[in-house]
């Protein structure tokens, strides 16, 4: 009875916005041809505003309502009233349609938490308008709330607004929150950008009020990452000492997040004076003391003869992508589509101390319209070139050493580079690509940068900026039984 009693509202409800649309004011009959369900064709006569602003105004004054909407916070006194439409609710969500059809009330008690309740009547105007605005502290309820009631379009829509203001500035920083909520909700892109994110500006991040408010879930996340983006592991160190003083974590959470440290990656002297002056370390010593000790031996002999009795293919021997100038250089290339650039930096030989003295020189070449063998030039019998298809091109840089040496035998070279682009007038990491020589080996590089657009997000002042970071890896050897 209850089911035929709200079918029949509907249908009333449908038969009173027909009869409110057909007293609208005529469209404006448009110029474009359309296919009508007849299969003939004809212009488009619109009133889809019209239809927007009616159902609008059905919900700011209540005509014919049929269901009022209570909306209680727990713990609390406060209440909110709203006069709805059964109608809408349910062909917008299935959730709402199967609570109307077992209701025996005209009102409707929904429990919500505070920051849900006090975003409730945006959600509800998404529901007739199909738009709605956000801010970023009202992300998470509105996605919370989409979630719950089963809104496909806009719990998308609150996602990719999320995934896409992740730069946006706010005063105690909601990256690391975004990232725990999608965590408990299930929300895997959510999740992943935001944990892409923290991991390719950690830098700017350790320096927020953000950070020490991480949760020690994200913070282990964060630390066995390989493609951290920070000046140097000193600095992460120093970063993981204030968390840990200011959360006050167990013993065993703190020593597993000192443990993922890489002792290797600071020099000797760094060393010696976080032993003598961090009362984080002071404290938990002996559970980091095999990693401080290999650490020392890894500095003081070659990494040929290290090789030999260690896998030095760990975490604790492999760099992040440091943004100091002893592992890499800046490069902005202006005008990028003009011509093929170059340019030279060098690199320390290695973390190991025993190649801290020893320097390589790079040679980087950029081309903005590299074209692979199977599009290259072909010539002809007389030895006139074709012409080749330049929109066929696309961009690559080759990073080669400017001379060979002995020194680089066991060590195998990886290049890292780092994308910038301006996001909500923030200079962040946008994408990040590893290579042997050549980017080539990627495939994707830049694919989808429009380069040649002035107000590209991928140019800043008509600028790529760009940040070379190249890795020394040793390589295991033989292992030498003592």
């Amino acid at each position: 009875m209850v089911k035929q009693v709200a079918l029949i509202h509907a249908g009333m409800l449908l038969l009173a916005l027909c009869l409110q649309l057909g007293a609208a004011a005529a469209g404006t009959l448009t110029g474009d041809s359309a296919q009508d369900g007849g299969g003939s064709g004809g212009d488009i006569i619109s009133h889809s505003l019209t239809l927007v602003q009616r159902l609008e105004a059905l919900l700011l004054q209540g005509n014919g309502s049929d269901v009022s909407l209570r909306v209680e916070t727990p713990s609390t006194d406060e209440v909110k009233m709203i006069q709805a439409h059964s109608l809408v609710l349910s062909l917008q969500s299935p959730v709402f349609e199967e609570m109307l059809l077992s209701r025996n009330s005209s009102i409707l008690v929904l429990k919500e938490s505070s920051d849900c309740a006090a975003v409730f009547d945006k959600f509800i105007r998404y529901l007739y308008c199909g738009e709605i605005s956000v801010r970023l502290d009202q992300a998470t309820p509105l996605h919370k709330l989409a979630t719950k009631y089963q809104v496909l379009g806009l719990q998308q829509g609150i996602t990719q607004y999320m995934t896409q203001n992740l730069a946006q500035e706010s005063p105690s920083g909601h990256v690391a929150g975004w990232y725990e909520y999608a965590l408990q909700a299930g929300d895997v892109t959510l999740r992943d950008s935001c944990l892409q994110y923290l991991a390719w500006n950690l830098s700017s991040v350790l320096q927020s009020g953000e950070w020490v408010t991480i949760s020690s879930q994200l913070l282990m996340s964060l630390l066995q990452r390989s493609d951290l983006v920070l000046q140097s592991e000193m600095e992460l160190f120093a970063a993981l000492e204030a968390w840990i003083i200011q959360n006050e974590p167990d013993g065993l959470t703190a020593e597993n997040a000192l443990r993922a440290v890489r002792y290797a990656m600071m020099p000797p002297r760094e060393l010696f004076r976080l032993q003598t002056q961090s009362s984080v370390l002071a404290r938990y010593q002996e559970s980091v003391r095999d990693l401080l000790y290999m650490s020392y031996q890894f500095h003081s002999s070659s990494p040929m003869h290290m090789a030999k009795y260690f896998d030095v293919n760990c975490s604790l021997f492999m760099p992040r992508n440091y943004l100091s100038p002893v592992w890499g250089s800046p490069w902005i290339i202006s005008n990028p589509t003009r011509d093929d650039r170059s340019t030279s930096f060098q690199t320390q030989l290695g973390p190991s101390g025993h190649d801290a003295s020893k320097r390589v020189t790079w040679n980087a070449l950029f081309s903005p319209r590299w074209l692979p063998l199977s599009m290259r030039p072909m010539y002809t019998e007389t030895g006139a070139m074709q012409p080749t298809r330049v929109e066929g091109g696309r961009p690559r840089i080759i990073i080669t050493p400017a001379t060979s040496s002995a020194d680089f035998a066991g060590v195998n070279f990886q290049k890292t580079v780092l994308v910038m682009a301006q996001q909500q007038g923030k200079v962040v990491v946008k994408h990040v690509y590893n290579f042997h020589q050549s980017t080539e080996e990627n495939g994707d590089f830049l694919a989808e940068a429009d380069l040649y657009r002035r107000t590209s997000e991928y140019l800043i002042d008509s600028s790529l900026f760009l940040h070379i970071v190249v890795k020394p890896l040793y390589q295991t050897l033989i292992t030498t039984k003592n």
